[in-house]
């Protein structure tokens, strides 16, 4: 299954539920470029949910966004990693250095009140 991303952005924070592989290649490169490029954004949360897959390359990819969103002054945030996601994460002991909560912590603590809660929409 190659990797999907669905991605919303409501005023200064993107959400990208990302599915599939997330392996070396176009689509993490594709990945990259698009968190990268988003314009005025305070907040990134990559939903890792329904990732069934992860490869060394893609943990490499991740630790880059984590280190560019740190100097521009954006927070990321890994929210529900799959069960294979969050074992590479503690086996690689990434799991000290990204913030990572489940989907309804990070968007109690980034929603204003009385907004509901965000809903997945176009592909990225």
């Amino acid at each position: 299954m190659v990797l999907k991303v669905n991605f919303e952005q409501s005023t200064d924070v993107a959400v990208l539920l990302c599915s599939g592989r997330l392996v070396r290649g176009h689509d993490l490169d594709l990945l990259r470029e698009c968190l990268t490029h988003l314009d005025h954004v305070r907040v990134i949360v990559l939903d890792l949910a329904e990732v069934e897959m992860i490869d060394a390359g893609a943990l490499g990819v991740l630790v880059f966004l984590h280190h560019w969103t740190m100097s521009n002054g954006i927070q990321l945030k890994i929210v529900n990693p799959s069960r294979l996601v969050r074992e590479m994460f503690e086996r690689t002991r990434l799991n000290c250095v990204f913030d990572i909560s489940s989907l309804e912590e990070a968007l109690e603590i980034l929603a204003p009140p009385n907004i509901s809660p965000f809903r997945y929409a176009a592909a990225c």
